[in-house]
């Protein structure tokens, strides 16, 4: 289960919010060793990382790969943590759960040459406006309906009447 929902944002937020993800991945090698992932310009969103796993890629040597991030933690301040460390012969995949980030994020190979490939989700909240006339038009109907249900009398289920055989 996320972290990350609904209720952990009204606090912050004046009125509700909308929890969108999509699919995030990205591949580190010695000729690219980091990934950055940062937020949009735009106010009203804000962007997480979900990072679920980190495996080797296809032509990985044996050789240690060490994966580290580096985010703001509670304080504000920029920290770095390793994440994995990945060898071909006894773990070539970690499995992180559901291990969610603010971004902006960096993704780094601190050790090894990969490929290293990171997956997990990209999670965008943003806020919900304008749906409260939708709401209210379903709401509407709803009503409707229970009414016409209350109009109409509900006849007894009556038990089939046997055949007699002659």
């Amino acid at each position: 289960m996320s972290f990350v929902d609904e209720e952990s944002f009204d606090m912050g937020r004046s009125g509700p919010t909308k929890l969108d993800s999509f699919l995030f991945n990205c591949e580190l090698s010695s000729k690219v060793p980091f990934y950055t992932f940062q937020e949009d310009e735009e106010e009203d969103l804000e962007h997480f990382l979900e990072l679920r796993t980190v495996c080797l890629g296809d032509g990985a040597k044996e050789e240690s790969n060490v994966v580290e991030v580096t985010a703001m933690n509670h304080q504000g301040k920029t920290i770095s943590v390793p994440i994995a460390n990945l060898h071909i012969n006894c773990l070539p995949m970690v499995s992180l759960g559901e291990f969610e980030l603010k971004a902006p994020v960096t993704i780094r190979l601190r050790a090894g040459t990969g490929p290293v490939i990171v997956s997990g989700l990209h999670l965008v909240v943003s806020q919900v406006t304008d749906l409260s006339d939708e709401e209210d038009d379903d709401d509407d109907d709803d009503d409707d309906e229970d009414e016409e249900d209350d109009d109409e009398e509900i006849t007894p289920i009556k038990p089939a009447k046997k055949k007699q055989t002659v």
